[in-house]
């Protein structure tokens, strides 16, 4: 979640539940709507929504080395709201923690690099785990809760459902991307024909399981779990399986993207410890403006930098296609205009301030600029909707997974939406027809398909005059 800090200043910890107010907490000790309870009659008990206990999450898991390395700095404390930014400014608490957030960044995006390296399976790999890892912890909030009843069956019910989903979503992806090998599989034929209605099956399957499930007295409790389910399966599978999309189109889509939202985080928040004055948003106290603003510039300058630098490499900017000879997948081709050197007049008043009459860029670093700009200002409201989320619930973190950051899920809550904003934009402004998949959709008809459909296309080519006629083609 992007960091947006305010220097010191009052009020305690925003995202603890001893920083919610009395009305707010009173609000929050039902998981129902208001009012709920009222004209229900005797189907639902008036305890259906129970107190949601506090997460363990905020507990200290810095790993020894860090804390022996740190030992000279105090462990973190809560900030009082009598204390003042100049109290505030230089506590070894504030700069332990700053310690820890940096040096586990360092080792997150030397990670990262790695798995850049290591190619485009793996990187499917590595969103699959950070996908089923966010799940987990969004889930397991609401089983705290569904477990305080020994109600049945809800975490089986939404591992299943998350099954059910990831067959769906992966299942169209291989019979968009590995024709080559459906063709040549016979049960991977079989699988793709009926794809659609073997993943509505399995999810029938799971509802009936639910219906079955169902206990006398707590109906609205199990039907908000399986909304509950549903809505995370919606945030995280859904957004993952663009961002799977977006890797196809060519790493660069994959890379960039992420790039620019951690960039945006970092500056963010060291804007905001540094000179953070002015709060942003209530439900983030500690975000500020100075790191709001702070942040978007250098990230559009980030994403402009790295566009450039990897438009350069066909390992980055070609689509990742998989090669039924090698059973590998490739990453070569003749790079589109959209990752060719062109030169670009400037306008005259630009002109006359810089003497420069052109500038030679490539294309993608323009659309790096609008990829950066929803990063730095559309995308921290991922941020602030997981904040929202989590004060609702009286949790700090989603888990406590990383030391200083929390679950996977505050690291990648602007990701997903970042992924969501990519795959839109690749379809409204840079993508048109893909022929290899048009391709690999005809290879799969019968024979006499095939042929209505190669006399139709060779007829409309001939009327065009893109073929000669068939007298001409005869002599």
């Amino acid at each position: 979640m992007t960091e947006l800090r305010k220097r010191g200043g009052g009020g305690g910890d925003p995202d603890t539940a001893d920083n919610i107010s009395d009305k707010e907490a009173e609000s929050d000790d039902r998981l129902g709507l208001p009012g709920d309870g009222e004209g229900e009659g005797d189907v639902d008990s008036k305890t259906d929504a129970p107190d949601v206990p506090v997460s363990t999450a905020d507990t200290d898991n810095t790993p020894e080395c860090l804390n022996k390395a740190l030992k000279g700095l105090p462990p973190r404390k809560r900030r009082h709201s009598g204390h003042t930014a100049l109290q505030q400014r230089g506590r070894p608490a504030r700069w332990k923690n700053y310690w820890i957030r940096g040096l586990l960044s360092i080792c997150m995006i030397s990670g990262f690099f790695l798995i850049i390296y290591m190619g485009p399976i793996t990187l499917i790999f590595v969103v699959m785990c950070v996908q089923i890892k966010c799940f987990h912890e969004i889930i397991t909030i609401g089983y705290r809760v569904y477990r305080s009843y020994e109600l049945p069956w809800f975490r089986t019910l939404s591992w299943y459902f998350l099954i059910c989903v990831n067959y769906f979503f992966y299942g169209e992806t291989v019979a968009d991307y590995f024709g080559a090998l459906v063709r040549r599989e016979v049960p991977l034929q079989f699988l793709a024909r009926y794809h659609r209605f073997i993943s509505f099956t399995l999810y029938l399957a799971g509802f009936c399981m639910f219906v079955l499930s169902l206990v006398k007295k707590h109906y609205r409790l199990q039907f908000y779990m399986f909304a509950w389910t549903h809505v995370t399966l919606l945030i995280v599978v859904t957004q993952s399986h663009l961002v799977i999309q977006n890797l196809f189109e060519g790493m660069i889509w994959f890379i960039v993207p992420i790039s620019i939202v951690i960039c945006n985080d970092i500056m963010a928040y060291l804007f905001g410890f540094f000179f953070g004055r002015t709060p942003l948003i209530k439900l983030s106290p500690k975000k500020t403006w100075e790191g709001f603003i702070g942040g978007f510039f250098p990230t559009v300058v980030f994403g402009f930098l790295l566009a450039y630098l990897l438009s350069q490499f066909q390992y980055f900017v070609c689509p990742v296609e998989f090669n039924s000879d090698t059973n590998r997948f490739m990453v070569e081709c003749e790079p589109s205009d959209l990752f060719v050197l062109q030169e670009y007049t400037l306008p005259a008043a630009v002109q006359s301030t810089l003497r420069w009459k052109t500038v030679t860029l490539y294309p993608f670093q323009i659309h790096s600029i609008f990829l950066s700009s929803f990063a730095s200002i559309i995308g921290p409201f991922g941020g602030f909707f997981a904040s929202g989320f989590k004060r609702a619930f009286k949790i700090k973190d989603f888990a406590n997974t990383i030391p200083g950051h929390g679950g996977i899920m505050d690291r990648f809550d602007c990701q997903y939406l970042m992924a969501t904003f990519t795959h839109v934009y690749i379809g409204s402004f840079v993508r048109g027809p893909n022929p290899s998949k048009v391709l690999q959709q005809l290879l799969m008809l019968q024979p006499e398909q095939q042929l209505g459909i190669f006399h139709t296309l060779h007829s409309h080519l001939q009327e065009r005059g893109l073929l000669p006629p068939a007298a001409v083609q005869a002599e």
